[in-house]
Order: structure tokens, then C-alpha cells, then sequence
């Protein structure tokens, strides 16, 4: 998208006239509404990049991570959005390979026009997220939009599609979280049973079960676990 937009910037070129010198913007457009126009895309891609890839579901579940393990702030906030990002390129890389070669370097040849770079953008976004949409999701929204019911994902419009997928992706974050969350809950509900039977009142149990945690967590490697599991749930 980055790219993308690079190129986009690249697209406004001058020209002579009897008048002096003209800046032909997007389009045909002037320049400073191309300026805005493109400064409003490059404010949004934080929105896209939760929107359009799995990074939602990836912090979502290493949050949930987080306080099975009773941990508050270790991982940081900065550590899981860096991890989410950086998972996300990971399995982004082939669609941003598409890009670039569909809609990048056509534009850069001039043999296509920026609308064109973005339509043709589009396509491989419309395949990876289609692949793991919910049907349920896009009845939801083609009935609030009052659109017509389509022959398949790929004639949905991107004003279902967007909001199908990040609901799909919720649904799913949330899922892997919650079955993520009972092994430790278990450990929860065992030392909170023992220390009560033993009358160890004045010890409170998530000070005996958050080391327990810890330690079946690195026996397990559940870094490796975790993240194979998710590598996965994306093939």
C-alpha cells in the first residue's frame, strides 16, 4: 500500500505553457487537491492495515495472551503491535508481491493510470481477504447496504467486503483467545481451590498461580506453539 501510494505521488507531472508552469494533479486534477488527496490516503493506512489484513486477529489474540497470564504490562502494548506488524508483513508479502507487479510497475511504465493501479490493487486484496470471510458477514452487510445478492465473493463490492472481513477477523481473534485462555484458567481454578482448603487466606492465588503459568508456558514453548498455530490458521 506504501508503494502504492508512492507511486501515486510520483503521478502529478508539470508542464509549459504560455501561461508559465502548470502542475497537472490526479486525473487531470490540481495540484493541491492532489496533495490533500493524498495526505488523506497516507493518514489511513493505520485504518487499512487493521482493516485489510490479519493484524487485528494477531493482537487480538496476544492480548488475550497476555492476561491468561496474568501478566499487565510485559509484553508491552509497543512489544505485541510490533510482533502483530511484523507477522503481518510476513504473510502479507505474497499479496504485496501481486501488487506490486499488477499495479506498481505498470504504473511507474505509464501504461496504466493511477484509478487503474488501484483497481488492479485491489484484486489480490479482494482474493486473500475473501478466503477467510464468513458467508454470515457478508449476508449481514449486503442486507444493511440493501444490496442485491451476488454470484460469489468476488462480485461483493468493497463497501461489504471491508467491514465482512474485520468482523470475520474479530470473530476469529476472539475464538483462538478464548480456547488460548481455559489451560490457564484451570491453573487459576487448581491453586484457588488448594491455597482456600489450606487456609492460606493471606496469600492471594494469582500470586502462586502467575509463576505456575509462567513456567508451563515456557515448558511448552508456547511462543513457538502459538505463533505456528496462527502461521497456520492463515494457509
Amino acid at each position: 500500500m506504501t508503494m502504492l501510494l508512492a507511486a501515486l505521488i510520483s503521478a502529478p507531472v508539470a508542464t509549459a505553457n504560455s501561461g508559465g508552469l502548470q502542475i497537472n494533479g490526479l486525473g487531470g486534477g490540481s495540484a493541491p487537491w492532489t496533495i490533500v488527496v493524498l495526505l488523506t490516503f497516507l493518514s489511513l493506512i493505520p485504518s487499512l492495515l487493521l482493516c485489510v489484513t490479519p493484524f487485528a486477529r494477531l493482537l487480538i489474540v496476544f492480548h488475550f495472551l497476555r492476561q491468561a497470564l496474568g501478566l499487565q504490562t510485559t509484553p508491552s502494548n509497543q512489544t505485541l503491535i510490533g510482533l502483530s506488524m511484523i507477522l503481518t508483513f510476513f504473510l502479507m508479502q505474497p499479496v504485496g508481491n501481486v501488487v506490486y507487479d499488477t499495479a506498481i510497475v505498470p504504473l511507474e511504465a505509464g501504461t496504466i493510470t493511477p484509478l487503474q493501479a488501484l483497481e488492479n490493487a485491489g484484486v489480490p486484496m479482494r482474493a486473500f481477504m475473501s478466503h477467510y470471510i464468513r458467508d454470515k458477514d457478508v449476508e449481514l452487510f449486503l442486507e444493511l447496504a440493501k444490496e442485491p445478492r451476488p454470484h460469489n465473493l468476488q462480485d461483493v463490492s468493497f463497501r461489504v467486503l471491508l467491514p465482512a472481513y474485520i468482523l470475520s477477523e474479530l470473530k476469529a481473534g476472539f475464538q483462538i483467545g478464548t480456547v488460548l485462555f481455559l489451560p490457564f484458567l484451570i491453573v487459576d481454578m487448581v491453586v484457588a481451590s488448594i491455597t482456600t482448603s489450606v487456609g492460606m487466606m493471606q496469600l492471594p492465588p494469582v500470586v502462586i498461580s502467575t509463576p505456575l503459568k509462567l513456567l508451563l508456558f515456557l515448558m511448552v514453548d508456547g511462543w513457538h506453539l502459538l505463533v505456528g498455530a496462527l502461521m497456520r490458521s492463515f494457509n
